[in-house]
């Protein structure tokens, strides 16, 4: 029965990705300051993905959270000045802000480049909280649009379309081009360095290894018990063997080079963006070379399924449950879901209200 899932699926290349490094930094009027490396925009369910930039000095009063957000740091640093976000965020802190959330103000100490996943629109607000601006998925969609960009497909039916080609852009590589992003979530941290209950520093994270699968490396940071969404890094120096995506995930290269269908032989490196629409087949996912880890962020919207080939038994199923019983095991604290006990920063709050 695994085999009719989507038995006319069979894209090649790379179906649903991106390199980041090859895009331009896209501004819209709707927020004012931000700079945006478009990825995807979901017309169905209102999410969409981008690299956000904000240079050194850029502020915002508040931000009205509609949808949940979760970002990394790949590079700078941002202050949140107040709630139950305070603090200053860098390099390698990765974050969850829940939905109706709104943040009291926002400002770039350094530019500052993350990866940031909305699953909703944003309300930017006045300090009076007067709604100034809505930043959308169409928002994104249209600067995408505008600037010649195609985003990366959103369902198998999409993917099975001939992509459309970017129009000639300037390209503008990340910060992190450089050197090795993988230090990013790589380099062990001390533990009391950061913490937060929002925020955690991917570094001090203890990578999970399953003694059967001594190859892959999990670094667990949150997990929904109401949605199933499972946020991770992945350290994948072995072969996935063959997988239905039965819901979809997305992920981005930070260290080594991953082979992927009928992709170039080098692989996909370090600012590669991908997005796996749900019911994507894959034979093998794997590492390319032997000498760096591949390392990779993911988010995962959905149970995988394992077996040994279209059409055979199913080995294993991956939902959130065995990623939350792997933090238990180990000890890991996951970033909370939602603010406990706090009505000052949600959005039905009265102006004033303590």
């Amino acid at each position: 029965m695994s085999a009719e899932y989507n038995p006319d699926f069979d894209p090649t290349g790379i179906e649903g990705g991106v390199d980041t490094n090859q895009l331009p930094w896209v501004e819209l009027a709707c927020a004012p300051g931000w700079q945006f490396k478009p990825l995807r925009a979901s017309r169905e369910s209102g999410m969409f993905s981008a690299i956000v930039k904000l240079n050194q000095g850029v502020s915002t009063t508040n931000l009205l959270h509609l949808g949940a957000m979760d970002l990394l740091i790949l590079s700078g640093e941002l202050n949140f000045i107040g709630g139950p976000l305070a603090g200053s965020i860098g390099p390698g802190i990765w974050g969850y802000v829940p939905a109706n959330a709104c943040v009291a103000g926002l400002q770039a100490v350094q530019d500052t480049e993350f990866l940031a996943n909305f699953y909703g629109p944003v309300a930017f607000l006045s300090e009076q909280r007067a709604v100034l601006s809505l930043l959308t998925a169409m928002d994104l969609q249209q600067g995408a649009d505008a600037h010649g960009i195609t985003l990366v497909p959103n369902t198998l039916a999409e993917c099975m379309q001939p992509r459309a080609q970017s129009a000639h852009v300037a390209a503008i590589p990340l910060a992190i081009a450089g050197p090795s992003a993988g230090e990013l979530v790589n380099v062990q941290a001390a533990a009391a360095d950061f913490v937060h209950p929002h925020f955690v520093d991917t570094r001090a994270i203890p990578w999970i290894v399953d003694p059967t699968l001594p190859d892959i490396g999990l670094k667990v940071l949150r997990v929904s018990e109401e949605t199933g969404v499972s946020s991770l890094i992945v350290r994948h120096n072995g072969v996935a063997g063959p997988h239905y995506h039965l819901g979809a995930a997305d992920f981005l290269v930070l260290n080594g080079h991953i082979g992927y269908r009928a992709g170039p032989t080098e692989g996909y490196g370090p600012g590669v963006w991908f997005y796996e629409p749900a019911g994507a087949r894959h034979e093998a996912t794997q590492r390319v070379g032997d000498h760096e880890d591949l390392i990779y962020t993911a988010n995962v919207y959905g149970p995988i399924q394992f077996d040994e080939g279209p059409g055979t038994p199913i080995n294993a199923v991956q939902s959130w449950m065995q990623y939350k019983q792997a933090a238990t095991a180990f000890g890991i604290e996951l970033v909370a879901n939602q603010f406990e006990s706090d009505s000052s920063l949600l959005a039905w709050a009265p102006i004033g209200s303590a």
